[in-house]
C-alpha cells in the first residue's frame, strides 16, 4: 500500500455508526464536551504559564498573546468541527490526516500527538504534586522531599553551558504517581464517570478563578507596568535583548499555546459523543470561547497587581494574592490549582489513550491495544499501559513545565487539520458534511499559516527535540508500523 494511501471515509463512517460490544460507549452530551474542553484548558495556563510568559516575553501584553492563540485555535477549531462532524471517530487529527493526507502523514501526526499528550500529562502531574505539597504545608502537613521530588534533575552548567544530570537525593515523586494512578482508574471505569468527575472539578476551579478576577480587578494598578526596562509603563514593553515588543508577544503566544491543549482533546472523544454532528462544534468552540475570556481577565489582573518582571515564579497566582493583601484566599487558589491540574491530567490522558486506540485499530501499533473492555466499554488495556508509563515518568523524570514542546506539537496538529479539510473538499466534494467550515478557502489557509507562524516563534531547541522525536517515530513506522498495518488490512479484507 502506498505511503500516501488514504483511509476510506465510508469505512470511518461505518465505524462511527457501529454500536454494541467492542465499540466505545456513546454517553457524552454537548455540555460534557464543553466541560472536557474547559477541564483541559483551565489549568497550567492560568496557574503557571501566564506569569512566565508575562515576565519573560510579553509583559502586560500577554493579554494579546492569549488573543492571538485563541484566534489561531478558532480557525483550526472550525476545521476540526467539520472533520469531527463528518467522521465522528476517535483519534482526532490522526484520523483526519489518515482520511485526507494518507498513512505516512497519519503516523507522523499520531506520533506527534503521543508527544503532545504524554509529555503534557507528565509535566502537569509534577506540577500537581508541587501544588498539593504547598497546600498541605499550609495546614502543617509535611511531605518529605525524598518522596515528593524526582531522584535526579537536568541542569545547565553556567560555566560550560552544558547540561547534565545531578542527584537530588530524593527517591520518587509519590504524589505525582498517585494522581496519575487515580486518573487511570477513572478512565478505565468509564468515560461517563470520568466526565462527571471532570465536570465537578471544572465548576469548582472556574468558581475560584472568577473569584480571583472579581476581587483582583479592584486592586489593579497600571503603575505595576513600570519596570527598569519599561519606565513609561507601556502596555507593550519596548524590545529588550530579544524579549518584549511584538516579537515577545508572538513568542508568548507560542509558549501559552500549551494552555489550549484541552481544546484539541475534545475531538478525541468524538466516538463517545451522543450526537457528534451537533455537539462537537459546540464542545470545541464553546470551551474555547469561555476559556479565552477567563485567560484574558486573569492575565490583566495578574499583571496589574504584581509588576510583571516579578511573575516568573512557580505559583504566580499565589503571588498575586499576596500583593492584593488577601492571605485568606491563598488556600482556595491552591485548592483550585489542584483541581485545575487534576482535570487537565484527566483530559490529556483521555486524548492520549484515544489516539493510541485508533492507531492500534489500524495496525500501526499492536492490535491488542485496541481491545475494548466488555463491561466498561473503554479501551482499558491501552489505558492501563499508558497510565503505568506516565506514572513511572511522573515519579522519576526531572520534567518541569515543557509547555513549548507541547505547544509545537499542538500547533503542528492544527496546521495539518486545516490543510486536511481543504484537501478533502477537493478529493471528496460530495461527502456529507453536517457542519461546514465557513469560508474554507480563507479560514483553512489562515489557520495553517497562523499555526506555522507561531511554531516559527518557538526556540530552536524546541524544534530540535521535535525533530528527534519524529525521527524515532519514523524508524518505528518503517520497521514495524507499516508492515503490521498492511497485515491488519489484509486480514480485514479476508474477513469480508
Amino acid at each position: 500500500m502506498s505511503l500516501f494511501a488514504r483511509k476510506s471515509i465510508a469505512a470511518l463512517q461505518t465505524e462511527a455508526a457501529s454500536t454494541g460490544e467492542g465499540t466505545l460507549k456513546r454517553s457524552l452530551s454537548a455540555t460534557n464536551l464543553v466541560m472536557i474542553g474547559i477541564g483541559g484548558i483551565i489549568g497550567a495556563g492560568i496557574f503557571v504559564l501566564t506569569g512566565h510568559a508575562a515576565a519573560t516575553h510579553a509583559g502586560p501584553a500577554v493579554v494579546l498573546s492569549f488573543v492571538i492563540s485563541a484566534i489561531t485555535c478558532a480557525l483550526a477549531g472550525l476545521c476540526y468541527s467539520e472533520m469531527a462532524a463528518a467522521v465522528p471517530v476517535s483519534g482526532s487529527a490522526y484520523t483526519y490526516s489518515y482520511a485526507t493526507l494518507g498513512e505516512l502523514m497519519a503516523w507522523i501526526i499520531g506520533w506527534d500527538l503521543v508527544l503532545e499528550y504524554g509529555v503534557g500529562a507528565v509535566t502537569v502531574a509534577v506540577g500537581w504534586a508541587g501544588y498539593l505539597k504547598g497546600f498541605l504545608e499550609g495546614f502543617g502537613i509535611q511531605i518529605a522531599n525524598a518522596y515528593s521530588s524526582a531522584p535526579f534533575d537536568w541542569v545547565m552548567d553556567k560555566a560550560t553551558h552544558t547540561e547534565h544530570f545531578v542527584s537530588t537525593g530524593a527517591v520518587v515523586n509519590l504524589p505525582a504517581m498517585l494522581v496519575v494512578a487515580i486518573v487511570t482508574a477513572l478512565l478505565v471505569v468509564g468515560i461517563e464517570a470520568s466526565a462527571k468527575v471532570n465536570a465537578a472539578f471544572v465548576v469548582l476551579k472556574v468558581t475560584i478563578v472568577v473569584l480571583f478576577i472579581v476581587l483582583g480587578l479592584g486592586h489593579v494598578l497600571h503603575s505595576n507596568w513600570v519596570t527598569v526596562h519599561n519606565p513609561q509603563g507601556l502596555f507593550i514593553p519596548p524590545p529588550h535583548e530579544g524579549h518584549f515588543g511584538w516579537d515577545g508577544i508572538i513568542r508568548a503566544s507560542g509558549v501559552v499555546f500549551f494552555a489550549y491543549i484541552g481544546f484539541d482533546a475534545v475531538s478525541t472523544a468524538a466516538q463517545e459523543s451522543k450526537n457528534p454532528q451537533r455537539d462537537m462544534p459546540i464542545g470545541m468552540l464553546g470551551s474555547l470561547a469561555i476559556c479565552t475570556v477567563l485567560y484574558i481577565l486573569v492575565a490583566y489582573v495578574l499583571t496589574g497587581v504584581v509588576p510583571y518582571d516579578q511573575l516568573n515564579v512557580a505559583q504566580p497566582i499565589a503571588k498575586g494574592i499576596d500583593a492584593m493583601g488577601l492571605p485568606w484566599l491563598a488556600p482556595f487558589i491552591k485548592f483550585g490549582a489542584i483541581l485545575g491540574l487534576s482535570s487537565v491530567i484527566l483530559v490529556l490522558m483521555l486524548g492520549q489513550t484515544r489516539v493510541f486506540f485508533s492507531m492500534s485499530k489500524d495496525g500501526l501499533l499492536p492490535v491488542s491495544f485496541g481491545k475494548v473492555h466488555p463491561k466498561f466499554r473503554t479501551p482499558a488495556r491501552i489505558t492501563l499501559v499508558t497510565g503505568m508509563a506516565i506514572m513511572v515518568a511522573a515519579g522519576l523524570a526531572p520534567i518541569g513545565l515543557v509547555g513549548e514542546l507541547c505547544s509545537i506539537g499542538t500547533l503542528f496538529a492544527f496546521a495539518l487539520v486545516c490543510l486536511g479539510v481543504m484537501a478533502l473538499r477537493v478529493l471528496d466534494p460530495n461527502l456529507h458534511r453536517p457542519f461546514r467550515t465557513p469560508f474554507i478557502w480563507v479560514v483553512g489557509p489562515a489557520g495553517a499559516a497562523a499555526s506555522f507562524y507561531l511554531m516559527l516563534a518557538l526556540p530552536a531547541d524546541t524544534w530540535i527535540r521535535l525533530i528527534v522525536w519524529m525521527a524515532i517515530g519514523l524508524v518505528i513506522y518503517f520497521v514495524y508500523g507499516r508492515r503490521n498495518a498492511a497485515r491488519v488490512r489484509a486480514e480485514s479484507e479476508r474477513a469480508k
